[in-house]
């Protein structure tokens, strides 16, 4: 078992919600997030006056999978969380972690049947 954890833009989570449901990931965790990497954040204009934001707005998914869709998970959400056909900086960053154990609290199932 694997938990992933990536780190998209805010407009792509609805296309990467639906794709991930078609290779058969139903389930995922969704937290707004913000943060800053290589872009180090930008300049706006509010009133007339310009104001530096260094944390961006991001969307943290948390995903556990079992091994045999871990491969699958990461294509789509590389394909689908990218921006344009070499990506830019700011689409995001993939985390894979080992999951030592998954309890489903409901029935008690353990392991991965419980992913």
């Amino acid at each position: 078992m694997k938990l992933i954890v990536a780190i998209i833009q805010p407009p792509k989570l609805d296309a990467v919600k639906e794709a991930l449901n078609r290779v058969g990931v139903e389930r995922l965790t969704v937290c707004d997030a913000h943060g800053y990497g290589r872009q180090r954040g930008r300049t706006e204009m509010y009133r007339g006056n310009e104001y530096k934001t260094n944390l961006l707005r991001k969307v943290v998914l948390e995903i556990a999978v079992n091994d045999d869709f871990l491969d699958r998970t990461i294509d789509t959400l590389i394909q689908v969380a990218r921006t344009g056909p070499d990506g830019t900086i700011g689409d995001g960053k993939i985390f894979v972690f080992p999951l030592e154990e998954s309890i489903r609290i409901s029935d008690l199932c353990t392991g991965p049947e419980a992913v």
